[in-house]
């Protein structure tokens, strides 16, 4: 079966160098073939309104209308907006063709207008994979749609190579990431412990809080120096705050962070629990409680045997359940589901011959 991938970041200058998910889909039963946007994604610093601009929608119309005039059997989006577009031109079309919403991650799902357009939109779409088990039951009721129609996957990321070490020398705790952070619990429970930190995130993000001085503050850092300083921090921490409405957050740092081998600490909210295994390959806290995030960075900073077990048992927790060849596995069983469903039964069959 041949299948259309849709995803925000293949655009027509990168096309020809572009991959996913789809080398690692073992098997010959399924090929594929990339959609591209007709212009390059805006990087997410430089939006100006965490909503998708009316510009950016024709852009996803297009892309989607592409998917659905090639020869493609079948198509796979990635990212809400792509499948909602692929969605909306399947309804106008009287369109059959299969769609899995791949990385579905709505961000907030409320009531109003934008519910009744994704409720509109989305219904054409057949299989819905999500990166956290309380998303099935969020969008499920949030869209009207059964709950079997939905996955959970866990989210992958390619290996990241160990380029550097821990700095033993200037030991520090480093904090990557903005959406939905929880920065005042975590400055609380540094300065109290006066440890150093380094926080790398938006302007926006810590806006109005006062900063310790055990803190640093490094705007607009490169994706590659946020790896560095994860990798040469003693402790990495994902500090969470739980909002109404607000689906999932976090993990992406979360994992990247397992997948380099670092001693994580991270609130215990948005679904966190579906990667961390308290004590074995992480270490929860309370949402908004700056006791427990002062009790789990003071144990942690200094039992150097329970951070060094910690970051291994990460790093092969994330090699086997949250790499790119376990997402192709899962992709790969996902499209044969639906493939074989497709096809007509052997009584079917014999009931077209007669």
């Amino acid at each position: 079966m041949k299948w259309a991938i849709a995803a925000p970041f293949f655009d027509i200058d990168n096309i020809d160098t572009a991959n996913w998910l789809e080398p690692f889909v073992p098997g010959d039963e399924h090929r594929f073939q990339l959609i591209p946007r007709q212009k390059p994604l805006p990087k997410w610093h430089d939006r100006k309104s965490k909503f998708t601009p009316i510009d950016d929608w024709l852009v996803y119309m297009r892309q989607a209308a592409d998917a659905l005039n090639s020869d493609a059997d079948g198509i796979i989006t990635v990212f809400p907006q792509v499948a909602s577009a692929v969605g909306l031109q399947q309804k106008l079309r009287f369109s059959h063709k299969p769609v899995v919403a791949w990385l579905f991650n709505v961000g907030t799902c409320r009531p109003g207008l934008r519910q009744k357009l994704a409720q509109i939109s989305l219904n054409q779409v057949d299989y819905f994979v999500v990166h956290t088990r309380k998303e099935i039951e969020i969008y499920s009721q949030w869209l009207g749609i059964p709950a079997d129609r939905f996955e959970f996957v866990p989210y992958q990321v390619p290996d990241i190579a160990i380029d550097y070490e821990e700095d033993y020398q200037a030991p520090f705790i480093a904090s990557l990431g903005s959406a939905h952070r929880d920065f005042s619990t975590l400055f609380n429970a540094v300065q109290t412990l006066n440890i150093k930190t380094v926080v790398a995130t938006g302007e926006t993000a810590v806006e109005g809080m006062t900063i310790p001085q055990q803190v640093e503050l490094p705007f607009g850092i490169s994706k590659a120096e946020c790896l560095r300083l994860a990798q040469q921090a003693r402790l990495n921490i994902v500090p969470l705050q739980p909002k109404e409405g607000v689906t999932a957050a976090g993990q992406v740092t979360l994992v990247e962070s397992m997948m380099m081998g670092r001693p994580l600490i991270v609130t215990n909210a948005y679904g966190v629990e579906d990667y961390i295994i308290h004590g074995e390959t992480g270490w929860l806290v309370e949402p908004n409680s700056v006791e427990s995030m002062t009790e789990a960075i003071d144990r942690l900073w200094h039992d150097d045997a329970l951070r060094q077990r910690l970051g291994e048992n990460a790093r092969a927790h994330a090699l086997e359940h949250f790499s790119d060849p376990c997402a192709g596995r899962h992709l790969e069983r996902i499209l044969t589901q639906i493939s074989q469903a497709k096809k007509p039964s052997a009584t079917t069959a014999l009931r077209w011959a007669e």
